[in-house]
This record gives C-alpha cells, sequence and structure tokens, in this order.
C-alpha cells in the first residue's frame, strides 16, 4: 500500500512520469515536481497543463525538495549528483524509482491488466482502455503516450485516466528489468525482439511475468512469444496467419489511412468485422492482443469490434499531422528496429516517395543496435527515399558519445540505401525542405524528445506557406 500523500517527480514531464503522477493527483496525493526539459524552456504548453492542475513546478536545482515527508519519484538511472537527488538525500526523503510507484499502484488493483512487449504497448495499452471505457468497466489506465480518444480542451495529454473500478491496465516496461516487479492478473506479451537487453535476459523477464498471470495473452506471429506458448498451453494466443490461435483476423485489406478485416474466435465460434482508423497490419495485431485481453474482463467480441472501430488511436504513432504542397508529414514514435520496421512497411504499401528524417534515442541504444538499425532501414527502405538523421537525442549526464549518427549512416549507404548524417535537426529540416516533392511521404520517427512533434508541425507549416 502506499501511505505517503506527497511526491516529488523529478522529470515529471518525461512520457513515463507524467501519466503517473496525474493518476496520483487524481487520487487526491499533493505533486510537485521538475524538469530538464522545464528549465530549457522545451515544451511549454506541457509544463502550462501541468500547473493549471495544480501540480506545482520547480526549477531542477534541488529548490523543490525541502522535507523529509516528501516521496521523491526518479528513473532508477537519475544520478545522485542531480541536484533534486542531492537535497532528498539531505533532507532524508524517501526515494522511489518511477516503476516502484507503478508497481505498488499495480499490484494493489484487483484486476491489473500487463501489457508488455518490445514492441506496441502504447498502441495496445489504448486499444485495451478505450475497449473497457466503451463497455463501460471504468477502467485507471497508465500509459506511456496520449490516448487520443480521452483527450479534451482539459485533458489535453491524456496519457493516463482514473477509473472507478478495481481494474488497472499498465504498460510495463523490460528495458530497466522492472517488469519483473509487476504481478499481473492479464498479462499481454505480444513481441520479444532486441532492444535494451540480451535475448536471454528478456526470456527471463519475459518468462517470470507470464509465469505470475491468471491469464496469458501470446502473439503466436512471434518466434519468441510463439516459443512461449508451448511453455503455457492454457494461454490465450492471437495471430494474423497461424489457424492454431484462438484469435485469428481475415480478409485483411489495408488503405492508406485505416485498415479493414474480420476477426474470429475458435472458442465460442464467433465472427465481427472491425475498421481500425490506425492502418497497418501491426495495428491488427495489437487489436487482436487487446480483443484478447478484455475478452478475459467479460467484455463480448461484439462489443470490442464495436469499440474499436471508434478508436482514435495514440499520439505519434503513424500520426498524420497535415499535408502542405502534395506532401504530407507524419509523426511516429519509431525507435527500435521493430516499431521502424512495422511503420515503414505500412508506409510504402502506397505509391510516393519517403523522406525520414530519424532521430536516434540516446548515443547507447545506437552503439548496442548499430548493426540491427542499419540492417533495418536497408531492408524496408526503397531505392528512391531518402534517410536523414541528426545526432541522437542527447539531454546531459554521462554516456559513451563514441558512436553517432555518421557511423550508422555510413553503414546503411553500404548496404544500399541512401542515408546522410547532418549536424542538427534544423539541418535535417532544410535538406527535406530542399528534397520535398508532391507527392512524397516525410516520416519524422524518433523517442524520448517531445519537440518531434513541433518539429514535424513546422515542417508541414514551410511546406503550406511554399
Amino acid at each position: 500500500m502506499i501511505n505517503h500523500n506527497r511526491y516529488f517527480f523529478c522529470g515529471i514531464g518525461g512520457s513515463g512520469m507524467l501519466p503517473l503522477a496525474l493518476i496520483l493527483l487524481d487520487q487526491g496525493h499533493i505533486i510537485e515536481g521538475s524538469d530538464r526539459s522545464l528549465d530549457q524552456g522545451r515544451t511549454p504548453e506541457k509544463f502550462d497543463y501541468l500547473r493549471g492542475r495544480g501540480i506545482r513546478l520547480f526549477p531542477q536545482d534541488g529548490s523543490g525538495v525541502t522535507s523529509s515527508d516528501q516521496v521523491i519519484v526518479a528513473s532508477a538511472a537519475i544520478e545522485e549528483t542531480v541536484p533534486d537527488i542531492a537535497a532528498a538525500l539531505s533532507v532524508g526523503a524517501r526515494r522511489m524509482s518511477r516503476a516502484q510507484m507503478l508497481a505498488a499502484l499495480f499490484n494493489a488493483a484487483p484486476t491489473a491488466i500487463g501489457v508488455a512487449g518490445t514492441s506496441g504497448k502504447s498502441t495496445t495499452t489504448g486499444m485495451i482502455a478505450w475497449i473497457l471505457h466503451h463497455a463501460g468497466k471504468s477502467p485507471t489506465v497508465m500509459n506511456g503516450a496520449v490516448m487520443k480518444n480521452f483527450q479534451t480542451p482539459d485533458a489535453l495529454f491524456a496519457s493516463s485516466l482514473v477509473g472507478a473500478s478495481g481494474i488497472f491496465v499498465s504498460e510495463v516496461d523490460e528495458s530497466d528489468g522492472s517488469i519483473a516487479g509487476y504481478n499481473p492478473r492479464v498479462a499481454v506479451v505480444s513481441n520479444i525482439s532486441l532492444d535494451h537487453k540480451s535475448m536471454d535476459e528478456l526470456r527471463a523477464l519475459f518468462g517470470g511475468f507470464a509465469a505470475r498471470a491468471e491469464t496469458l495473452v501470446l502473439n503466436l506471429d512471434n518466434d519468441e512469444t510463439a516459443r512461449m506458448a508451448g511453455a503455457f498451453p492454457r494461454a490465450v494466443t492471437y495471430s494474423l496467419s497461424d489457424p492454431a490461435a484462438r484469435l485469428t483476423a481475415h480478409d485483411i485489406a489495408p488503405a492508406p489511412t485505416h485498415i479493414t478485416f474480420s476477426v474470429h474466435d475458435q472458442t465460442s465460434g464467433a465472427s465481427a468485422p472491425i475498421r481500425l482508423a490506425t492502418p497497418g497490419e501491426h495495428n491488427v495485431s495489437n487489436a487482436l492482443a487487446a480483443i484478447a485481453a478484455t475478452l478475459a474482463c467479460g467484455v463480448t467480441l461484439a462489443e470490442t469490434a464495436e469499440a474499436l472501430g471508434s478508436f482514435a488511436g495514440i499520439s505519434r504513432r503513424f500520426d498524420v499531422i497535415g499535408t502542405g504542397g502534395g506532401v504530407t508529414v507524419i509523426d511516429d514514435f519509431g525507435h527500435n528496429p521493430d516499431k521502424i520496421a512495422a511503420t515503414l512497411r505500412t508506409i510504402n504499401q502506397f505509391p510516393g516517395r519517403v523522406l525520414v528524417m530519424f532521430q536516434p534515442h540516446g548515443f547507447g541504444p545506437l552503439r548496442n543496435m548499430r548493426r540491427e538499425f542499419a540492417e533495418c532501414f536497408a531492408q524496408n527502405l526503397d531505392a528512391e527515399d531518402i534517410l536523414l538523421m541528426p545526432e541522437p537525442a542527447y539531454f546531459g549526464g554521462t554516456v559513451d558519445r563514441s558512436v553517432g549518427s555518421t557511423d550508422l549512416a555510413a553503414d546503411i549507404t553500404a548496404l544500399g540505401r541512401h542515408a546522410e548524417a547532418l549536424g542538427d535537426r534544423a539541418a535535417c529540416g532544410a535538406r527535406l525542405m530542399e528534397l520535398a516533392q508532391p507527392g512524397d511521404r516525410i516520416l519524422v520517427m524518433g523517442a524520448r524528445d517531445d519537440t518531434l512533434t513541433v518539429f514535424a508541425q513546422e515542417l508541414l507549416a514551410s511546406l503550406k506557406a511554399c
């Protein structure tokens, strides 16, 4: 149980921190916080929104941490030399990681639904949230991205939801090992692939998570999760192609802005047509995962299909910003090889050259997955497509910066695709404006940096002004 009622979030604007802070706020706790982006003047509208919700914000200089009554919530990676953490040590304030805080809330819920996997967690979590909400189940939801269905003028950053039932839906993270702290009643594992940890570490983490669940949902289209299904014969399985799965998709018909299909439940014999406003076969797979999870909560297949028909999507997941001068700008969270490949496969199903601006989400991930990134782009970019990259996202701290975007661009070029490493985003923007022609699609990709959306919006404004 959580007994404290005053929480200070160090990095409150982060995609994992903001929704958690809002859930605690809506539960009646006092919330305060700081953020390096606030100090740097980035995404001011986000912090204005938090202030408007009654959250007191401070510079990240330790000035907001003054009492041992505060609980300091910070990423486990935040170093003790950060002023807020140093201040917490000085006054004797308790420190919790974001994952510990979330796990405490999650594990206390009577019906905890955990969504895990290397890719697709935010979209699947959003789909589950909307299905349950639509069915009157009133869930509490913790997502790592804004759920468009729940956005209102008073809730612009709707990455969380506080409901009245005992259902708690959350994505859970394997990258920092924190998945080991969650005890789900319903566990979804959509896919397992190389990201932040070795495959042996990932298999152990996901296997433990699966073993703790009463109901396990597994994807038979991913080699690793299909292998898990052999160890968990009672799992609820889904697939786009394997007839052995309980839930299968048929008559898949992709379109540039949506995708239609029918879902069949082998156990009940029921089927239902679905039209998703979020294109791509990977979203059909996400929908099957969401259906499986919500069936376990007593929602009927017909109810899931009806809800998914009005699912508006997740911000920065193949998010069409608009079209100017015949050029369409799309904002996307793709940052690891699996996510990038899924987005490029979706966009390349339809005519038009693709101009990609990809900002790697960190020097560490780029160094660790350099070969996988290069192969992903080489395999999924067409010959006429062009990839532009600034240096990886970096907001300070100690990190090995020996491998950068120039190295990755050289690898991709050696594999026969067109890649350019430019000094910064401004240079990438200028180059995109120089290259763009009617019929092109500009794809802005990357994570850990909310200003990528601003960049995409500025590109669209420039295209419209031409």
